[in-house]
């Protein structure tokens, strides 16, 4: 055996393992300072009756396992909030289809809607283009006695279906068009 050899397994540098209040002495130390300080590094081995570069191994290996468990938390707490993304992003998709169908139905009735006025309006102009057999006159005034009502007489003059329309409800005959 050589020198280097002889040192390593010689009882004088064998580390003695650490009990139950010695690990918890540094683990309270460790909380309050992840880094070991020299002074502190000395004042623990004193404390625990261990050698300096026992605490600074402990110390070092510690902090390995502090910053594994860390990026371990820290990747689970992504790996939710990315599942909670993943999860919105399929309701929202969900939902943007739905809109899009109700949208698409939406544009369906419009055309329709569409569809049956210029039939109406077709019929409407095929019925105007016919002489009208109806004579009403409209008086729409706007006194606040008469409350803008409208009322017949009988001087018949003709009026086309907007303009009867108009009469009907009340409506200014100087704004038709």
């Amino acid at each position: 055996m050589d020198f280097q050899s002889q040192k390593l397994y010689s009882p004088k540098y064998n580390k003695k393992r650490l009990n139950q209040e010695q690990v918890r002495l540094l683990e309270r130390s460790f909380s309050a300072n992840k880094k070991l300080e020299p002074e502190l590094k000395l004042q623990l081995a004193n404390q625990l009756g261990v050698p300096p570069r026992q605490v600074a191994i402990w110390y070092q290996n510690k902090r390995a396992r502090w910053k594994t468990q860390s990026l371990e938390l820290d990747y689970n707490t992504l790996q939710v909030k990315l599942e909670n993304a993943l999860s919105e992003k399929r309701r929202l998709e969900k939902d943007v289809k739905y809109l899009q169908e109700e949208l698409r139905k939406a544009q369906e009735t419009m055309f329709a809607m569409n569809n049956n006025q210029r039939a109406n309006h077709r019929h409407h102009q095929q019925q105007q283009d016919q002489p009208l057999n109806y004579f009403v006159s409209c008086n729409s005034t706007g006194s606040s006695e008469e409350g803008g009502s409208s009322s017949f007489h009988e001087d018949h003059e003709v009026l086309q279906i907007d303009e009867l329309y108009a009469c009907l409800i009340g409506g200014d005959r100087s704004t038709w068009s």
